[in-house]
């Protein structure tokens, strides 16, 4: 199977090349990602945990699902097709904000991402792809963020990054 490609931005998110996933988080090269927070009718976000097989995070819990964007690809195109990849699921997703961060992981790689940050809404179970996801389950906002202080440990790198922008976001706005 051949590897999949990212591509690489500058900080205005104009597409600059393109270049191996893994290498660019070997050598933490800006480049575009997406971030996908699903909610129910309970304002409760849809966590994901990373399979166990993963080569990095395995089994963290994480937002509804993030990846990268294909050339060519919208944010939206990108966000469905990785939704329903991970979660068997097709839902409506808004692009609500996006910015960078760079985030080590403690295997040596290293994110460095314009993550976009998408929503949406749906009800009903998922089903998962056991390649990608080992479990998910419902949360509330607030219990995420308590939890995230009491077991930090359990949760992705740079979920704890784009949770925090996300909380903000919906502190200022109204979705």
């Amino acid at each position: 199977m051949e590897e999949e490609n990212v591509i690489l931005v500058n900080i205005n998110d104009e597409q600059i090349g393109l270049m191996p996933k893994l290498e660019a988080h070997e050598k933490a090269v800006l480049h575009r990602a997406f971030s996908v927070f699903i909610l129910n009718n309970k304002n409760e976000i849809m966590l994901q945990q990373r399979a166990n097989q993963k080569y990095h995070s395995p089994s963290l819990w994480t937002n509804t699902c993030c990846s990268h964007q294909r050339e060519g690809e919208t944010n939206i195109q990108a966000g469905s097709r990785r939704l329903f990849e991970e979660m068997g699921f097709k839902t409506s997703l808004k692009e609500l904000f996006h910015f960078i961060y760079k985030a080590p992981f403690d295997n040596g790689l290293t994110e460095h991402e314009l993550d976009h940050v998408m929503i949406g809404y749906y009800d009903q179970n998922p089903i998962i792809n056991p390649d990608e996801v080992a479990d998910w389950k419902w949360m509330s906002i607030e219990d995420i963020k308590k939890d995230m202080l009491v077991h930090p440990e359990i949760y992705t790198v740079w979920f704890k990054i784009i949770f925090d922008e996300f909380y903000h976001f919906l502190e200022n706005h109204k979705v």
